[in-house]
């Protein structure tokens, strides 16, 4: 493979939560540029995490990068012990001497969400769970990987989470809890820029639109094949997106030498699209984020939007 189909050649990246969806997907994207990836996760071949599905594993994620053409490697981690995340850093350290991508894409919370409830209607366990998964778990994972990243100029921090910055400041997400752990990312993203910088690293909010992930596919009860299909009874499920797309995004900010110059901004996929000219695996260009917005004062057509 040539250098100009593999921009990410000899950079290594840390994919934080790429089991499945919009993890793994960057993942395999990172690795299709030519990176070597450390994929990390709870559900390996030997054991489920909580979210309780079998069909998707680490060891899958990395042998997906690599047919890509890169390297995968898969290191079964729960980013809500600092041991095991430490562990994962010296590992990284020691193997390839150096971080140039970090991924926090950790999550696992859909189970755990109750939307249309007051918060003080909401189970409480199950809201500060959904605050571990998704705002301690990139806490963690930040404070010890960070210092090996910052080694060598240049390095970027990726904060997965759902909804912009303008779309979230605005809006109430209908669930608490959910809405903390969504919105803390942005902020991450935001205050690491600003530690990043005397030492040359961006750090960005990306979040995906819709996104066609396995549990949502078997929530409609479609696959990525006939998803089209679901919009029978959801019309508006035509402006989602495959994973791929926001793994391209990723792929993309990765690759761009000006990079920095989104550094501390809230992105999404859509967006990222129109600037690095990538499409969905379809060859669509989706734009859920103005979709949804647009559906809020009136009836857009998803043909507008894809």
């Amino acid at each position: 493979m040539t250098t100009e189909n593999t921009p990410l050649r000899g950079r290594i990246c840390l994919v934080a939560g790429a089991t499945r969806g919009a993890g793994r997907a960057i993942a395999v994207q990172l690795g299709a540029a030519g990176a070597t990836v450390y994929v990390t996760g709870r559900t390996t071949r030997e054991k489920l995490s909580e979210v309780g599905r079998a069909t998707e594993t680490i060891e899958e994620t990395a042998e997906l990068v690599t047919a890509a053409g890169g390297e995968g490697v898969a290191v079964p981690t729960d980013h809500l012990e600092p041991d095991q995340v430490r562990a994962l850093v010296d590992r990284i350290d020691r193997e390839r001497g150096r971080l140039d991508v970090l991924v926090n894409d950790v999550w696992g919370g859909e189970h755990l969400i109750a939307f249309g409830k007051k918060t003080w209607e909401n189970d409480l366990a199950d809201g500060l769970r959904m605050l571990e998964l998704g705002v301690r778990t990139h806490a963690i994972t930040s404070h010890l990987a960070v210092p090996l990243l910052i080694r060598h100029p240049g390095g970027l921090v990726v904060e997965v989470t759902d909804g912009t910055a303008a779309y979230n400041g605005t809006r109430y997400r209908e669930n608490l809890f959910y809405d903390l752990a969504k919105n803390a990312p942005i902020r991450m993203a935001f205050g690491l820029s600003k530690e990043l910088e005397e030492y040359g690293g961006t750090a960005v909010a990306l979040t995906p639109g819709w996104l066609r992930s396995e549990q949502m596919l078997a929530g409609f009860g479609v696959t990525e094949e006939n998803w089209r299909d679901a919009t029978e009874k959801v019309p508006d499920f035509g402006v989602s997106e495959s994973p791929v797309y926001v793994g391209r995004a990723v792929a993309a900010l990765a690759a761009d030498p000006d990079r920095h110059r989104w550094t501390g901004r809230s992105l999404s996929s859509g967006q990222l699209a129109k600037e690095y000219g990538f499409t969905d695996a379809d060859g669509s260009r989706p734009d859920a984020w103005g979709f949804i917005i647009a559906g809020e004062t009136g009836k857009p057509d998803v043909a507008d939007y894809r």
